[in-house]
């Protein structure tokens, strides 16, 4: 397995429920058909919350993320707004340890 990580700014967000550690990643997964699964959440700071995914392959998934991502709102946020998407081979990196893919910089 590898990582994606979904960065997410609670000042950026319209409703920064903390439900959405739980509902975001279980429709990932469901939408992936479990091609991309929960990992974990972590505070990266006092307004960031960190989602990290694990995928087979992080390079070949992380745009089925941001397709999720721009189709869907979560706990009434659109997360396009507030979201950043980091990828990593590496099997629970650190999100120090990834590159930011989305948005694109």
């Amino acid at each position: 397995m590898q990582t994606i990580v979904i960065k997410l700014n609670s000042r950026k967000m319209k409703n920064p429920d903390l439900d959405i550690r739980y509902t975001l990643p279980e429709r990932i997964e469901k939408i992936t058909s479990g091609r991309i699964t929960d990992n974990g959440y972590d505070y990266i700071t006092d307004t960031e919350l960190g989602i990290w995914l694990a995928p087979e392959n992080s390079s070949e998934t992380f745009s089925d993320v941001i397709e999720i991502i721009k189709k869907e709102t979560f706990c009434n946020n659109n997360l396009c707004e507030s979201a950043e998407i980091y990828i990593s081979p590496k099997e629970n990196a650190e999100l120090n340890e990834c590159t930011q893919v989305y948005p694109a910089k």
